[in-house]
């Protein structure tokens, strides 16, 4: 559900906006990265703590 909810969040920014995402979901370690990889976005930076993963993500030209 994080994924899906941060790609009609970056489609509502534009291109070379940052989205920060927090998510509470663990399988948002592999799904960002992934989607990011094939996406014209850009995954700038992640940290996590106990409880929650943290993206930021620079919109991409092609949403």
């Amino acid at each position: 559900m994080p994924l899906l909810k941060a790609k009609l969040a970056l489609h509502q920014l534009s291109p070379g906006q940052v989205l920060k995402v927090i998510a509470t979901d663990a399988g948002s370690v592999r799904d960002f990265p992934a989607y990011t990889e094939v996406s014209d976005h850009e995954l700038l930076h992640t940290f996590s703590d106990d409880q929650h993963f943290i993206y930021w993500i620079r919109r991409g030209k092609d949403a």
